[in-house]
């Protein structure tokens, strides 16, 4: 199983319709939301590329937004192989 943690902008909330579209792919098994934490649970990764669209509605204005970070690791050994990025405001 591979989880992809997205930590959330400040000020921003996933959106419900962003949540019904996400669980509705095959590929996706589980969607948690923690705090400012969306936690996307997968079954697996293959070889094919995948795209994800994170639907966020801004609830609090914040100043001096910093940018998030998108963690993707195995579930089973998460000191293992693990990608990171940062992502800015998006559009």
């Amino acid at each position: 199983m591979v989880i992809i943690e997205v930590s959330l902008l400040s000020g921003f909330v996933m959106t419900s319709r962003a949540r019904m579209l996400l669980e509705n792919r095959t590929i996706v098994k589980k969607i948690e939301v923690k705090a400012n934490v969306v936690y996307i649970y997968l079954e697996k990764l293959n070889d094919e590329s995948q795209t994800f669209i994170l639907q966020l509605e801004q609830v609090i204005q914040v100043k001096n937004l910093k940018p998030a970070s998108i963690k993707i690791y195995d579930y089973y050994q998460p000191g293992g192989l693990q990608i990171s990025s940062n992502s800015g405001v998006g559009s």
